[in-house]
């Protein structure tokens, strides 16, 4: 490794220190002064000084070591393991559940010596570890090749080993998208081609909320291979009632039926629907016969109107995503054709406005009075100066129409009033920016800031997303148009508009609860998945009826089968958060507590857990998908009984080989340690001398 010595001055300068050095010591230890001491001890000392004051005045030059070395680095292997459920649902289970991890372990030690091997364990999410328990409840395989691309982004990666049966039910068909990586792709073919005996649920259709005195339908889609000509009984349950039952004839092989189930929604709450098949003699598996399915039956829908100065995409947008929850029920109207009734309104959205010829500050006050929540939304078309005259709770300074900032979303820390999952915090950066009315944003009262601008590279002090509360009158703003532009970013980084969606609803639902006259609150959904946190918000207000997290909220989950869960909420800001963590599926009831002064107030509430079936939809193994994503990707498909085949196909590509790197590092001489060491040791050794001969 060699080493070099640079400098930015010229070397003659190293020539002066060094006459620096010897001057120095010179002075110090000149004849007769130092005559006790002896020639050579003399001599000795005289260097030691000579040494460090030399070094001393060379680092005043800040000299630098510059080291070169070179690394070399075996091609990476990534070795990627199914790790899902359906592995274990053909007639091969007992060797997925013994031999599986087994075999690939010892094909993995073949390649040791000419790879470093990376294991990587993917199903519901990708994760680095060589454990496979086979319980993963979906199979998302484009993301194994998305996250592989940015872990080993500038990594030698000689070839990608992929094992799966090719049932893939989360994300993207990774046959339609790049993997990211150049580096061949080869497929282990695992799973059962061979089609079996099976009658199963494959899909079920079904809106998550109904209203009462409502039909609404389920939707059954169930299908049955090799059982021509016997008879199969669809049954939906209810808490053990049989709402549903029929009998249909198996007409082919391959059969498959849409059933239309049509219920009716006689009680408020939420309801646990049980959807069965009879279990036929030979079928491979009959977990995948049953479905269960929870239904919220409300008593109206909630009644969101958007007024607008104009057309817009956005609010088609907005529309789209709040009825996408079958919850709201949207209007959209021009404000000059508006008749001004806000009965039963529970949020009034305005876009635009004031505009240059239309000025809702009669509507406000109509809405004020009635309690009617107000989100306003601000773009190219506000009139600013009639914005600021309405005492709406903001005011732009400096503000122009003719003026607007493309700003971008930035998510800010200090904001409590509601929780935010991971996935819509990992996301904001990524969505686009809204065009927001240049000025300098003055809010009245304590804002509540959710997002705040990014203008450029620069995040501003400037609110785009934020609420206020006067008593009993919430108010939100977002201060910029464009917002439909969102939900298409949102599926283009995550492959749903889960993120973008969560952000519109969260902030619609806290505006509209402030219709709601309780002192204690707790907000949760009405179903979570079981792969997801159980995470719940709560609100307290005080006589005044202003937010408060000062006493605190407990909270008893509890199960059908009268299990209790204790939990305490998290005081966040002006408000509380409880992550319940991951529940298994069932239905859920809740009872929550929390003592203001003297007045006690709780609330109750249910949810379902529901189980994540997908596994058991498709038994039959894709290994036409596992065939095109080896030779898309420059590889090729080997049976689960052919690794040793695979191993010396790896061993035998001359296109993977160890690369070499030159590495070159620069360090300052001072930051040297063992330099320090010498120097203070050469003083010390002087300090020492001089003592022991008397000179001081």
């Amino acid at each position: 490794m060699p080493v070099e010595l640079i400098t930015e001055h010229s070397p003659l300068w190293l020539v002066a220190c060094l006459l620096l050095g010897l001057l120095y010591a010179f002075v110090l230890y000149r004849y007769p002064a130092v005559e006790s001491l002896g020639k050579v001890l003399h001599r000795l000392l005289f260097l030691f000084r000579a040494l460090v004051v030399s070094f001393l005045a060379f680092f005043l030059l800040s000299p630098l070591l510059r080291t070169l070395s070179r690394e070399t680095e075996k091609p990476l292997l990534l070795l990627a393991a199914d790790n899902s459920q359906s592995l274990l649902l053909n007639k091969d289970s007992a060797y997925y559940r013994s031999d599986y991890s087994t075999d690939l372990h010892r094909f993995a030690a073949k390649l040791d010596d000419q790879f470093e091997v990376r294991w990587l364990r993917f199903g519901e999410e990708v994760r680095e570890s060589d454990t496979l328990d086979l319980k993963d409840r979906q199979t998302d395989l484009s993301s194994l090749f998305s996250e592989s691309a940015i872990r080993y982004a500038n990594r030698n990666v000689g070839a990608i080993v992929v094992a799966s049966d090719g049932i893939i039910n989360k994300g993207i068909n990774p046959a339609y998208v790049s993997t990211g990586i150049q580096a061949p792709v080869y497929s282990i073919l695992l799973g059962d081609t061979i089609v079996r005996k099976d009658l199963f649920i494959a899909r079920v259709n079904h809106n998550k909320t109904a209203y009462l005195g409502n039909t609404f339908p389920i939707n059954v889609v169930v299908e049955a291979r090799q059982l021509s000509g016997q008879q199969m009984t669809l049954t939906v349950k209810e808490d053990s009632i049989v709402r549903f039952s029929r009998n249909f004839p198996i007409t082919g092989n391959r059969f498959r039926q849409e059933i239309p189930v049509l219920l009716e929604a006689l009680k408020k709450g939420l309801h646990h629907y049980k959807i069965e098949l009879n279990q036929l003699q030979g079928e491979v598996t009959y977990t995948n016969n049953e479905r269960d399915v929870y239904i919220e039956v409300l008593e109206q829908k909630q009644q969101i109107l958007i007024l607008a100065a104009a057309p817009h995409p956005d609010l088609g947008a907005f529309r789209e995503v709040l009825e996408r929850t079958r919850n709201y029920e949207v209007k959209t109207r021009r404000f000059e054709k508006f008749d001004g009734n806000l009965s039963g309104l529970n949020l009034l959205v305005l876009h635009n406005l004031p505009s240059r010829n239309q000025n809702p500050e009669a509507l406000l006050k109509k809405a004020a009075d009635a309690g009617v929540p107000v989100l306003f939304i601000l773009g190219t078309s506000l009139n600013v100066n009639a914005f600021n005259a309405l005492q709406s709770g903001l005011v732009i300074q400096g503000g122009s129409t003719d003026r607007t900032n493309a700003a971008g979303p930035v998510l800010d820390n200090n904001f409590s009033l509601f929780s935010l999952s991971d996935v819509l915090r990992g996301s904001i950066a990524s969505f686009p920016p809204l065009l927001a009315p240049f000025g300098k944003y003055k809010p009245s009262g304590t804002p509540y800031v959710l997002l705040n601008q990014q203008i450029g590279a620069v995040t501003s002090a400037e609110p785009l997303l934020f609420f206020t509360e006067n008593g009993r009158s919430r108010r939100g703003f977002l201060c910029g148009e464009g917002f439909w532009r969102w939900p298409i970013a949102d599926y283009s980084q995550n492959g749903s508009w889960d993120a973008s969606q969560e952000l519109l609803l969260k902030t619609v639902q806290f505006l509209s609860a402030s219709g709601n006259r309780s002192n204690f609150r707790v907000l949760a959904r009405n179903s979570y998945a079981e792969n997801e946190a159980i995470i719940l918000d709560a609100e307290v207000y005080d006589q005044s009826y202003s937010l408060v997290n000062t006493p605190d909220v407990s909270l008893m989950l509890l199960r059908p089968d009268g299990t209790r869960f204790p939990f305490t909420f998290s005081k966040s800001g002006n408000a509380y958060s409880l992550n319940a963590g991951f529940l298994a599926p069932g239905e859920y009831r809740y009872d929550a507590n929390v003592l203001v002064g003297d007045k006690r107030y709780s609330a109750t509430g249910r949810f379902s857990v529901t189980p994540i079936q997908a596994e058991r939809e498709e038994t039959v193994a894709d290994h036409a998908l596992m065939f095109n994503l080896a030779g898309k990707n420059g590889g090729a498909a080997f049976s689960r009984d052919q690794l040793d085949m695979l191993a010396d196909t790896l061993l035998k590509r001359e296109d993977i080989r160890t690369v070499s790197y030159s590495r070159i590092r620069l360090e300052d001489l001072i930051q040297v340690k063992w330099i320090f060491f010498l120097l203070m040791g050469l003083l010390a050794a002087e300090w020492f001398i001089r003592k022991r001969s008397g000179l001081y």
